[in-house]
């Protein structure tokens, strides 16, 4: 993969992360593809679909406060991105719930994001 390459899929994905952690819904899914699958670390198994990643962030955003940061990025050998995120979950009054960093792992194909795993340590 080309440094071009990368560096759109990193802005792409900065991009997104800056939607998410300001709670811009519409912003994130115009660079997701309409059948993405999203890992539902929070429930479980994966939201997909626009309208099932859209419900999962509201029920999720109504019991806890997530703010996600893109540290680190790379390439796998399969093909996936690789992001690696501090992730800092409170509930809603302020208490801190996880307080760490995981890796996030993006199919990414024509500039949209297709599927998002979560992997810890």
């Amino acid at each position: 993969m080309n440094d071009d390459t990368i560096a759109k899929k990193q802005e792409l994905i900065e991009n997104a992360y800056k939607s998410f952690n300001a709670r811009n819904i519409d912003a994130i899914l115009n660079v997701m593809h309409p059948d993405v699958k999203w890992s539902r670390a929070w429930e479980g198994d994966y939201a997909t679909g626009h309208e099932d990643v859209r419900e999962y962030w509201e029920r999720q955003w109504k019991e806890i406060n997530p703010n996600v940061n893109p540290v680190g990025f790379c390439e796998r050998d399969n093909g996936t991105f690789e992001v690696t995120v501090d992730q800092l979950v409170k509930d809603l009054e302020g208490n801190i719930l996880f307080n760490g960093r995981v890796f996030h792992i993006y199919v990414i194909n024509d500039g949209m994001i297709y599927q998002m795993d979560i992997e810890q340590n």
